[in-house]
């Protein structure tokens, strides 16, 4: 029998939820005082050992709602007792962090188990017998199959992001890691978005799951203004640079499709005097890692990422986020826009749209239940402006449930006259200045 639960609207505090002092302890010192909706749907079932569905935007503390209750039933000297599987090992880095991090005041541990590292190393980390362990799914199944790892002692594993991680294959590595688990274990599946492909996996290897969805009918983040520009392939680099002069971002990840594009992307920008990098699997782990820490730390603005590459990037000053490539699976739009807007924090996403990707743009809306407007930028104009930009199909009005107020795209309707009220578009704002009050030098 399935159970639907909904967030606890008592509840104003961890320790209303029943999280233990030690865990408490370990969340104040970070500054997190207040569970987001999640946490507080998550948190009591988890502690009740029900296995659990949970379904939240990114960027909505997912981690902690599964990670604190399964910290408070491990025994210090029980072994691996805990295994979370994550599709990439920046997500798996993530993970083993916060959770580190809610566990500074107790005797756990949590280890990362992912490709891109040498065995032995990730050897010498397991020989401190974590309790906890986050793994790709690769790299866990070639330590089980090398004897250097077991999963006997496992009482909960965690699908994190399991919609990212069927999309890039892993579906029969997680039925293999799955069955060399001890029958009666916890199962918790967390993801931005829940399909009839993740459901069928849900009720095959789960009993009797909670089921709870947080992400409302809008499953983008509303703090997020949307925005596309018009730009053929050859004029996006131009409408690019444009963008980025008008809106200045603090921080921004401007994602790619392919692991060439971001290369060839992240160094033209660095030619054209901007502090940016790529990110993407052809990368070296380490190379990566001082690429995030500068990110973070804010020497590097612009961050040109692949999808794979940017899973787990957890950075709450993102203000923008830039789809160069407008993704080819809808649900990866979700994903990428909710690194900016993070915890009830504001930002803006631009998706650079050819006229070919029309339908594209449209599938995304539906998604989403949001009309996406069209930005038009000061100093830019596409070469192909005779024509109507990015031709689109209208979606029929019944599945949208499109609120009267959810503003209109220009080639929806005649064009007013172009005032910052009608026309809201980026270039009004101006040239923002940076924290210190100065335009910021790229």
């Amino acid at each position: 029998m399935e159970l639907t639960a909904e967030p606890l609207e008592s509840v104003s505090s961890f320790s209303d939820l029943g999280v233990r002092e030690d865990l408490l302890r370990g969340l104040t010192e970070v500054g997190i005082e207040t569970p987001t909706d999640i946490q507080t749907a998550m948190i009591p079932h988890v502690l009740a050992h029900r296995d659990v569905v949970g379904q939240a935007r990114t960027g909505t503390g997912k981690t902690l709602a599964f990670g604190l209750p399964l910290l408070q039933q491990i025994d210090p000297d029980g072994g691996v007792q805990v295994a979370c599987l994550a599709p990439t090992r920046e997500l798996a880095a993530q993970i083993v962090e916060e959770i580190n991090m809610a566990a500074k005041h107790t005797p756990l541990e949590a280890a990362a188990v992912y490709g891109g590292e040498r065995i032995d190393t990730q050897v010498r980390r397991l020989r401190r017998n974590p309790q906890f362990i986050v793994c790709t799914p690769g790299r866990l199944l070639d330590m089980l199959g090398r004897g250097l790892l077991s999963l006997d002692k496992v009482r909960a594993v965690v699908l994190d992001e399991v919609d990212r991680m069927l999309d890039i294959g892993f579906r029969d590595d997680i039925r293999r890691i799955l069955s060399k688990v001890n029958p009666r274990h916890q199962t918790i599946v967390v993801s931005a978005t829940i399909d009839e492909e993740i459901r069928r996996l849900v009720l095959k290897h789960t009993v009797d799951p909670v089921w709870i969805d947080v992400s409302g009918d809008q499953i983008t983040v509303a703090e997020v203004e949307e925005w596309y520009v018009t730009a053929e392939s050859r004029e996006k680099f131009r409408a690019l640079k444009r963008l980025l002069a008008v809106e200045q971002p603090e921080l921004a990840i401007i994602f790619t499709n392919t692991k060439g594009m971001a290369r060839r992307l992240a160094q033209r920008l660095g030619e054209a005097g901007f502090r940016a990098a790529g990110l993407h699997g052809d990368l070296l782990q380490k190379k990566r890692e001082r690429i995030m820490q500068r990110f973070r730390e804010q020497d590097i603005h612009l961050l040109v990422a692949t999808d794979v590459a940017a899973r787990g990037i957890d950075v709450d000053d993102i203000s923008h986020i830039i789809n160069y490539d407008i993704p080819k699976d809808r649900e990866v739009y979700v994903h990428r826009i909710g690194r900016t807007a993070r915890m009830g924090r504001s930002g803006r996403a631009f998706t650079l749209v050819m006229r070919g990707e029309g339908k594209q743009l449209t599938n995304i809306e539906m998604l989403t239940n949001k009309l996406i407007p069209e930005a038009r930028l000061d100093g830019f104009e596409s070469r192909d402006e005779g024509q109507a930009p990015a031709p689109r199909r209208t979606p029929s009005p019944a599945p949208r449930r499109t609120p009267p107020s959810a503003p209109v795209p220009a080639e929806r309707q005649p064009e007013p006259a172009p005032t910052e009220a009608a026309n809201p578009a980026p270039a009004s704002r101006g040239f923002p200045r940076s924290r210190s009050g100065r335009r910021r030098r790229w």
